[in-house]
Parts: C-alpha cells; sequence; structure tokens
C-alpha cells in the first residue's frame, strides 16, 4: 500500500466515541490545565474498581475527519483520548496524528495492556500499568517499558497495601523513577490518601502523588468531568 493509499485509508477510518467533554485535567503532570477529552467506547479489561463501566459499550459512530473537526471546534490545545481503552480501536493512532497535525497537544491514557509503540511520535502517553488489586495485572505488556520515551508517564492505581509494594517494586526494579513521571494514584474511597502519602513518604519513593482532581471539584458527578 502506497503512502497516499495509507491516508486515503486513514481518513476514512470510523471511531465509537462515547463521551466529548472539556474540563479541567484532573490526573498525570498535566493537571489543573483545561483539556478536550475524547472517550472512546469499549474496554477488554475489567478493572474490579472501574470508573467509566459506562463506556463499556455506549457510543456514537464518527468518521475520523468528522471527529477532527468536532475536537478542533472546542478550541482547546490540550486533548486527552481516553477510555474505555483507546487502543482496543485501530484508528486511535490516526486521530491521535491528526490533532498533532491541527496543533494540539495530545494525551493518551492506556493500560499497559497494548503495544503503545502503535501511538506516533509527539503523542504523550500515560500508561496505566495495572496492579493485582485491579484484577488485571496479568494483561500488563511488559515490553511496554522499554517502548516508553521522553514525554511519557507511568501511572500505578492503588488498592490496598499490596498494590502500593507491588507497584513500589515494579518502579524499582525497572529505575522508572527519574527517567519518567511516575504516578501513584488511590482508588477513589478504598485507600485514604494521607495513608498512600505516608508510605511514600516513608520509602522515600520518588513517585507523585496523584489525586483524581475532577472528583474533588465536582463530587458525585460521574460523567462528562
Amino acid at each position: 500500500m502506497t503512502l497516499q493509499e495509507r491516508s486515503s485509508s486513514a481518513h476514512r477510518a470510523t471511531l465509537t466515541i462515547n463521551e466529548i467533554f472539556v474540563s479541567i485535567q484532573g490526573e498525570s503532570t498535566w493537571a489543573g490545565k483545561p483539556c478536550l477529552f475524547l472517550r472512546t467506547t469499549g474496554c477488554p479489561l475489567r478493572c474490579v474498581w472501574c470508573d467509566t463501566e459506562y463506556a463499556f459499550h455506549e457510543g456514537r459512530r464518527w468518521s475520523l475527519d468528522d471527529l477532527v473537526e468536532e475536537a478542533c471546534s472546542h478550541d482547546v490545545d490540550l486533548v486527552e483520548i481516553t477510555g474505555g481503552e483507546p487502543l482496543a480501536q485501530p484508528a486511535v493512532p490516526a486521530l491521535a496524528a491528526a490533532l498533532l497535525e491541527r496543533g494540539r497537544t495530545v494525551l493518551v491514557e492506556t493500560s499497559g495492556a497494548f503495544d503503545i509503540s502503535a501511538l506516533p511520535e509527539g503523542v504523550h502517553r500515560i500508561m496505566d500499568l495495572k496492579c493485582p488489586g485491579s484484577g488485571e495485572s496479568e494483561r500488563n505488556d511488559w515490553a511496554n517499558l522499554d517502548r516508553l520515551r521522553d514525554g511519557d508517564e507511568v501511572k500505578f492505581v492503588i488498592a490496598d497495601r499490596q498494590d502500593y509494594e507491588w507497584a513500589r517494586d515494579v518502579v524499582t526494579q525497572h529505575q522508572l523513577a527519574g527517567r519518567f513521571p511516575v504516578l501513584l494514584s488511590p482508588v477513589w474511597e478504598s485507600v485514604p490518601p494521607r495513608e498512600l502519602a505516608e508510605w511514600i513518604l516513608e520509602d522515600r519513593l520518588d513517585v507523585r502523588l496523584q489525586l483524581q482532581l475532577h472528583k474533588i471539584l465536582w463530587p458525585g458527578i460521574e460523567r462528562g468531568i
């Protein structure tokens, strides 16, 4: 297939999108900035603490071109493609590339279960490695640790002390701290943030405690934040 044929095929691609909204970025090192969110439909993982189960099946089909135009109409420079699991849809790398071409800063939040090298250069990949408490740690593709590049971040969602110790050991064994921002996020209403903070301080672990800012700002609201 020629480059022209690949480009034409990409622009004929379609994606199923659960919701599109502008909010304050609540996670990652980009937290606090206005951000446009494109939430994709579908995820093959079933983390026990998942807070976006509504995205498993609900969604509207978009052409790639129409979706890019819709995204750019909101006039927000920072765009996050999230899910669900974005990389479960083959057209997401083309969507990310098209948004980059339109001058957007593009974040993709993805689990550690999919090959992150599918995403183009210039995308900031936030990779959520699944801890044992998620029930999905067996799905982690450990080769992704070798695919990380400048601008990427690694996230661990912590459900209990066992998850913390597991994440701490992964960070240490793979020398992630200092190479990439490492984010430890407590499961909402499961691990008290202060307790996680004390574990981090006790171990002098070079990571960032991450709270879900959007849930603090808009408590009780599940969608569109």
